[in-house]
């Protein structure tokens, strides 16, 4: 059920990709990095040659770098993604060709193009797939150097947006590197985003009855250890646990009420590795 869950999640993402790509960045010639980049340039130079038929043949090369040296599971998501992803590009060339840019204004195709693929690939990333290409490489680097995935994947499209300069001319090609330097950024704080988890630190007399809806209710973990009041001198018992923003507003309601007057503190936490989160 849940490889399912991650596909159909997978899927939304390159839809959401395929749409900032076709509509906005293809028309306008913004060659923003990756194989959809490299692949457009040689669709310029060679007319003839679909930009999704580039696609497929440059991630087939790219496919048995990511199954060596990423696994298994990573590159059957990146066969199913990239795919797709062609597979939907090159359904918009043949049944809904766009001729020309979306409005006049080359920055304003660049930032909405940018926004909405940039949101398709970081919910693909999450899933721990690519879209093939260039993402390929960037996971590697990711994997390997430890780099955020966003600048990793900055690294990987600087030679594309290299022969962008050279086969569009100087202004499209600055657009096309302001593009790829907007797009590290944007993926990296999307995933960021969705990463985040909130620790919970409860102060309360209902101590127990909360530990019990975190296990039963939430199946999460919590710790409870003993202070003391710094006011009252006495004893108090705090509990402690992490858990997603949606399971937050659970214990959040549930705590108001059986005990309004607890003392709860919350904070944003970039990373949680153990169990129920993610491994080592």
């Amino acid at each position: 059920m849940k490889i399912l869950k991650d596909y159909i999640i997978i899927t939304i993402g390159t839809l959401i990709l395929t749409f900032g790509l076709s509509v906005f960045l293809i028309p306008a010639d913004l060659a923003v990095g990756g194989i959809t980049g490299f692949a457009m340039i040689v669709n310029r130079v060679f007319p003839a040659v679909s930009i999704g038929a580039t696609m497929v043949v440059s991630n087939i090369i790219l496919f048995i770098i990511g199954f060596l040296l990423i696994g298994k599971q990573f590159g059957a998501k990146t066969i199913y993604a990239s795919f797709t992803l062609s597979g939907l590009i090159w359904i918009f060339e043949k049944v809904a060709p766009i001729q020309g840019p979306v409005t006049g204004d080359t920055f304003i195709n660049l930032f909405f193009g940018i926004l909405i693929s940039g949101i398709g690939l970081a919910i693909v990333f999450y899933q721990n797939a690519s879209t093939g290409g260039t993402d390929i490489i960037a996971k590697v680097i990711n994997k390997f150097f430890n780099f955020e995935i966003g600048k990793s994947l900055l690294i990987a499209d600087f030679l594309i947006v290299t022969l962008a300069i050279n086969v569009y001319g100087l202004e499209p090609g600055l657009y096309a590197m302001f593009g790829v330097i907007m797009n590290a950024f944007l993926i990296d704080n999307i995933i960021e985003g969705l990463n985040i988890k909130i620790n919970v630190r409860v102060i309360s007399r209902k101590a127990d009855d909360i530990k019990t809806f975190v296990i039963t209710e939430l199946e999460r973990g919590a710790t409870i250890f003993t202070a003391e009041g710094a006011y009252s001198n006495e004893p108090v018992r705090i509990l402690s646990t992490v858990l997603t923003k949606r399971e937050f507003i659970k214990i959040k309601a549930y705590i108001r009420e059986v005990d309004e007057t607890a003392f709860v503190t919350v904070a944003n936490v970039r990373e949680v590795i153990g169990e129920g989160f993610k491994s080592v």
